[in-house]
């Protein structure tokens, strides 16, 4: 069924003024005029939006909030309003969507670490490899990890060292962790707001795009697949194709969601944030797509912003497409 939102209405028969749970599917939900349907719907082109973190911890009001993320989200959920304008030619075939998903004591959040005087550091404190090995941070002494599985696999980190009972030296693994990050020169280890907490309401999609996202599974008959990312407490994970340092198969490079998207004709790109987790993804994604198929992605520039004070990160991001020929849109000209 679909639900009534304030961002989507459902359009009736000229002949009936109700609306069943037939006609629903047949008609378009999310939009407010017709439109000419373009030459990539008569071609059958298949078409993925990947929505890369549209949470709500990255609007305004969430606890990592982008000023402009709600202007981003309703351009967003208007391609997704074209794109299921006529319910039998949908110019979206399928609806990939990441998440960013965050135990509350994350290896980047700070009450996994504390320093003498039992303090937290603060949001956007940098800590390095050297800072542990001095004893200026360390993880916290009662931090207990899941025992349901083991969250650092020797094979993929071989510094890692269990004792006789199967318990991680903690401290040992935050310093080769955080040198490992360093030796790769994308990043140090950063202490974000508490954002995207599984199961809290930061976690979720923001509405304007949520409720659209499910109007469009309801039209085309598609469920959208759902891609989390950052689930594992003690490695950091921008890309949603893998995690900046590699611990374990969940965290390795994904292989499967990879060879998904290169099924698609075109594959758009939007989401938050323009400096990190898009960039990254976007990165991850060109470096192993076919050279001769580079012309399908497209990256919406106007779907994405960067997090303040990281503008610098977002240029060089829209420099380094342009370098590598990636098409770039404005959300209007989708479609």
């Amino acid at each position: 069924r679909i639900q009534k939102s304030k961002h989507c209405v459902p359009i009736s028969s000229p002949n009936d003024n109700r609306i069943t749970n037939s006609n629903r599917l047949y008609t378009s939900v999310c939009f407010n005029k017709k439109r000419t349907m373009t030459s990539a719907a008569e071609e059958n082109v298949n078409t993925t939006l990947l929505l890369i973190d549209v949470q709500n911890d990255f609007h305004p009001g969430g606890s990592l909030e982008i000023k402009s993320a709600d202007e981003d989200a309703n351009r967003i959920a208007d391609i997704i309003r074209r794109g299921i304008e006529n319910p039998t030619s949908p110019l979206i075939t399928r609806l990939v969507a990441t998440m960013d998903s965050h135990h509350k004591l994350h290896i980047a959040h700070a009450t996994f670490w504390v320093n003498d005087d039992n303090e937290h550091p603060p949001p956007f404190t940098i800590i390095t490899s050297s800072d542990i090995e001095k004893g200026i941070w360390k993880p916290r002494k009662n931090l207990k990890l899941p025992v349901r599985n083991q969250l650092v696999k020797p094979l993929y980190f071989k510094q890692a060292k269990y004792d006789i009972d199967g318990n991680l030296n903690l401290l040992e693994y935050c310093i080769e962790y955080t040198r490992l990050l360093e030796e790769k020169g994308k990043f140090k280890l950063c202490i974000w707001p508490e954002h995207c907490l599984i199961g809290t309401k930061g976690h979720q999609i923001v509405d304007q795009i949520s409720d659209c996202m499910a109007d469009w599974s309801d039209v085309t008959g598609g469920s959208i697949e759902w891609v989390m990312k950052g689930e594992n407490l003690l490695t950091e994970m921008y890309s949603a194709l893998k995690a900046e340092v590699s611990v374990n198969k969940e965290t390795d490079y994904n292989i499967p969601l990879l060879n998904s998207l290169k099924k698609s004709d075109r594959l758009l790109i939007v989401g938050q944030a323009m400096s990190h987790c898009v960039n990254y993804t976007t990165r991850d994604i060109i470096e192993r797509w076919p050279k001769s198929e580079l012309h399908k992605i497209c990256v919406i520039t106007d779907c994405m912003s960067s997090v303040t004070g990281f503008e610098k990160e977002g240029e060089e991001f829209l420099n380094f497409l342009k370098e590598k020929g990636i098409q770039t849109r404005l959300a209007k000209d989708v479609f």
